[in-house]
């Protein structure tokens, strides 16, 4: 079955192939598109390339018609992403990721991304080199954090939490080491390091990388802040006398879908085992390897991990983890996860310093008439001696804030509008970037999540149910982004001003939602879902969920087998 599976990924393999193989190792000609002027965006395999370096081009989609008019081309510039394992930035390096965003980007924002790190939209090529030689001067960069690589791996959000926490964060910024391209074109482009003549090398990820994008994270039990089903690796935190002593180990979750594509299917991951915690490396080098060589190199749509696993059975697949990390599973040991929300607010940390987590709707970070929030995380990093930490949850937590220091940000928080009232709905919605510059959305997600929010907000309210729980999300086309397939409620665009509707996914994200509507306006959809919400608030059980409760009412069927049951 193996055989001929990989016989047929040789014989036919797709474009994004072919650009990985001629290459170079990640170089292509991207040097002299940074020298050509005529344009301000990049061409060929190079548009492709500099992705592997943490960026995209984008343009921005509100200006399109009336620069085609005018005989323009279209608003082109980066958005880049930075690699920031475990979410932890210093209070100095956001200082200059701050004065960055607002004198070399288009909007002067930062946004924070639901992989624990943060995107800089609106880079004009110019300003390229400028931005990764800064990331370089002050200890980051943004290597594998967008294509077929490793992404940033997660970590349970707060590290400060616990001596299990800072373990957590120390293993995340392992597993993403390990794992990086080992190729020099990152410093050669960027950094404009002199290229030493020797033969590259990719031990891991190969000459042609990965069939497809690979997600990780490091969780420790019970929170299910990262999402861990969503994701392609996951080591599960197994501990005794407050230490890591092993990992459950989870694979071959994965949300996006095609519109209409049944062969394409969201899944939760799966269990693979129990490993002692000086195998992690090995084990992770060893799924990331089998995904690399089974993965289907000739149809994208399918070279996810759990399709692999899908098409060569996951025993097969566990026994080729072992045999490459001469490593055996052990059975699965005990876990339960009990949320995946942040507390927002004040709490203490084991060292008896403060942590303070900031609710950032979408996670964009700009000033407005409502909050000041750019302004003020900026005049808190001037004083702050600790660390931000971002959360997976696109909120962010100023850690490690001393005694004495506590009433000083408190105070910048208030008068900032960092401090509010918000609803635990609202606390718990996302969205992605979508519209204007996600070349991808086929509907608004962020920029229409707030006026969704506030309509179910009043829904609730009538109905008595205002200070529950629901997991709301919307995503702008159905790549996932916005994760809305591990929501009670979630919404995927089909074009503008149309989704489908999707429910019955749980709180703590270890359920798929069912599709409910097809195709609908923004004004069915909150028809609908006061239908719904009124009907949950009068006939669910005591402390009964929504997602829970549309499913034992029967108005949508749990999705237990995603191949079989997601579309049916």
């Amino acid at each position: 079955m193996i055989k001929n599976f990989k016989k047929e990924k040789s014989s036919n393999l797709t474009k994004e192939e072919h650009i990985k193989k001629n290459s170079n190792y990640l170089r292509g000609t991207i040097i002299n598109d940074l020298k050509n002027e005529i344009t301000n965006g990049f061409t060929g395999d190079n548009f492709s390339l500099i992705r592997f370096h943490g960026m995209y081009q984008q343009d921005d989609r509100d200006l399109r018609l009336e620069r085609n008019e005018q005989k323009l081309e279209p608003r082109y510039a980066m958005m880049l992403r930075c690699r920031l394992p475990g979410g932890v930035i210093s209070s100095k390096q956001w200082l200059k990721i701050d004065s960055f965003a607002t004198k070399h980007t288009l909007y002067g924002t930062i946004r924070l991304t639901n992989r624990q790190t943060f995107q800089l939209h609106g880079i004009l090529k110019k300003n390229l080199k400028n931005i990764h030689q800064l990331l370089n001067q002050i200890g980051l960069d943004s290597i594998g954090t967008a294509n077929d690589v490793n992404r940033n791996v997660l970590c349970t959000s707060d590290p400060m939490e616990s001596k299990l926490h800072k373990e957590c964060y120390q293993w995340s910024k392992k597993i993403s080491n390990f794992l990086l391209p080992q190729t020099k074109a990152y410093a050669e482009i960027w950094l404009d390091h002199k290229k030493v003549f020797s033969t590259d090398n990719e031990p891991i990820l190969g000459e042609t990388y990965l069939p497809r994008k690979f997600k990780t994270t490091v969780v420790i039990p019970p929170y299910n802040d990262v999402d861990l089903y969503a994701n392609d690796m996951n080591f599960i935190a197994i501990t005794k006398n407050d230490k890591i002593i092993g990992f459950n180990v989870l694979i071959g979750g994965g949300l996006s879908i095609t519109h209409g594509n049944k062969k394409t299917w969201p899944a939760l991951a799966v269990e693979l085992g129990y490993i002692n915690i000086n195998d992690t490396l090995s084990i992770a080098q060893a799924i990331v390897t089998t995904q690399r060589d089974w993965g289907n190199r000739t149809d994208r749509k399918n070279a996810k991990t759990r399709y692999t696993i899908e098409n060569v059975g996951l025993n097969i697949f566990k026994k080729e983890v072992e045999k490459r990390a001469n490593v055996i599973f052990k059975p699965i040991q005990p876990y339960f996860f009990t949320t995946r929300g942040d507390q927002i607010g004040w709490k203490k940390d084991i060292n008896n310093n403060w942590s303070l987590t900031i609710f950032i709707q979408n996670g964009r970070i700009c000033d407005n008439k409502n909050q000041l929030l750019k302004s003020g995380l900026l005049k808190i990093s001037t004083i702050h001696k600790g660390n931000f930490r971002l959360t997976s949850n696109q909120n962010i937590i100023i850690s490690e804030i001393s005694n004495s220091n506590k009433n000083n940000i408190e105070k910048i928080a208030i008068s900032h509008g960092l401090i509010k009232k918000n609803s635990k709905l609202r606390e718990n919605s996302m969205a992605c970037v979508s519209f204007p510059t996600c070349p991808l959305a086929m509907a608004e997600a962020e920029r229409i999540l707030s006026f969704f929010i506030h309509e179910i907000e009043c829904i609730m309210l009538k109905y008595g149910v205002e200070k529950e729980i629901i997991i709301f999300r919307i995503s702008g086309c159905p790549n996932g982004c916005g994760r809305s397939l591990l929501s009670e409620i979630g919404l995927i665009g089909k074009s503008m001003g149309r989704y489908n509707l999707y429910i019955g996914g749980n709180r703590i994200g270890t359920r798929i939602p069912k599709i409910y509507k097809e195709n609908i306006t923004e004004k069915e959809i909150l028809i609908h879902l006061k239908f719904l919400i009124k009907n949950w608030s009068i006939y669910r059980n005591e402390n009964e969920d929504f997602g829970d409760f549309v499913i034992r009412k029967n108005i949508v069927k749990a999705v237990i087998n995603p191949i079989y049951d997601f579309w049916n």
